[in-house]
């Protein structure tokens, strides 16, 4: 499968919290391409610095605002989008305990403001959702199929609750509004802008292994994930975008390990002295975490390339650079 290039020089796309991690990239990737991107964020999780390289360009703008209160009174957003993103959402275990309420309104009363403003523009609507959505699986891998093992009252509950909702809204206007919509299961991402306090397993092994501090694994470490590049990520996410499937499509890759081994290969990519060192679990973290990429695969043609021995020397060379 084939999909051609569908937005480029001359269409217009709008990407929320358009200064994050993941965002960011994509936001490059667009601009590479030709498009004119603004990029909206209110900086609560997001930074300047990533979308810094950016700024004289004149096919990009930045915007600070709450999405979540809709979009401001702004010349940039003015004009039709050809194409919008949602891709903003506090996204790591630290923040689903300080941010509670902020991940629940982004995941719905801002989802819902951009999916009216697609349908006035008539564009496509791209929603990043995630492997969350498939909670504590007990399928494995997970197929785009199975409806999930989600503790809706959890601490986690706040971002899996929010993507689901998101995914229906989506849905929703699909089939109530004849939308043009696509949804993108993210699964476990990594790379250079993550935050090194970001609370997620990379950066934090990472961030301690260059210090070298003791490495805290949580639970026995048995626990897995598939990490994905963020560049096979991006990839995956324009070709999305550029077909006209709805999906919900996974995006990631199959290079499943445990957190033990990860701890262990940060470790030696690192040539650190620290100790793997366990903690208590927290509350409802997944068992296990693996994407069936089969749908990628057929109606998209996404193949992931980058080994995690390759992503992972390029992330901690960037954290090396921004530790000191």
């Amino acid at each position: 499968m084939k999909v051609e290039q569908r937005f480029g020089p001359g269409h217009r796309v709008l990407v929320t919290g358009g200064a994050g991690f993941v965002p960011s990239h994509l936001v490059d990737a667009l601009i590479a391409r030709g498009c004119t991107v603004v990029a909206v964020d209110n900086f609560v999780t997001g930074s300047k610095d990533n979308v810094a390289q950016l700024l004289d360009t004149p096919t990009f703008t930045l915007v600070e605002a709450d999405v979540s209160d809709g979009l401001p009174d702004h010349p940039a957003l003015a004009e039709r989008f050809d194409a919008i993103l949602h891709m903003a959402s506090p996204a790591s275990p630290t923040d689903f305990e300080k941010l509670p309420v902020e991940i629940l309104r982004v995941g719905s009363v801002a989802t819902l403001h951009l999916l009216d403003r697609a349908v006035a523009d008539g564009a496509r609507f791209l929603l990043a959702s995630t492997s969350e959505a498939y909670g504590d699986p007990k399928e494995h891998p997970q197929r785009e199929t199975y409806w999930g093992n989600v503790n809706p009252i959890g601490i986690r509950s706040v971002y899996d609750e929010a993507k689901r909702f998101s995914e229906a809204a989506t849905m929703a206007y699909r089939r109530s509004r004849g939308l043009d919509t696509a949804i993108v299961r993210i699964f476990n991402t990594y790379g250079p802008r993550m935050r090194p306090d970001d609370g997620r397993a990379i950066p934090t092994f990472i961030s301690q292994a260059l210090r070298n501090e003791p490495i805290t694994v949580h639970g026995t470490g048995d626990q897995t994930r598939s990490i994905c590049y963020v560049a096979d990520l991006v990839r995956g996410i324009l070709l999305l975008l550029d077909s006209t499937e709805s999906g919900p499509v996974n995006c990631g890759t199959e290079d499943e390990m445990s957190m033990r081994e990860l701890a262990e290969t940060i470790v030696s990519l690192c040539e650190s002295r620290s100790e793997v060192t366990y903690v208590t679990r927290s509350a409802d973290d997944p068992e296990m975490r693996r994407p069936d990429l089969t749908l990628a695969r057929e109606l998209l043609g996404y193949e992931p390339t980058v080994t995690p021995e390759v992503g992972l020397r390029r992330t901690i060379d960037h954290f090396r650079q921004q530790l000191g």
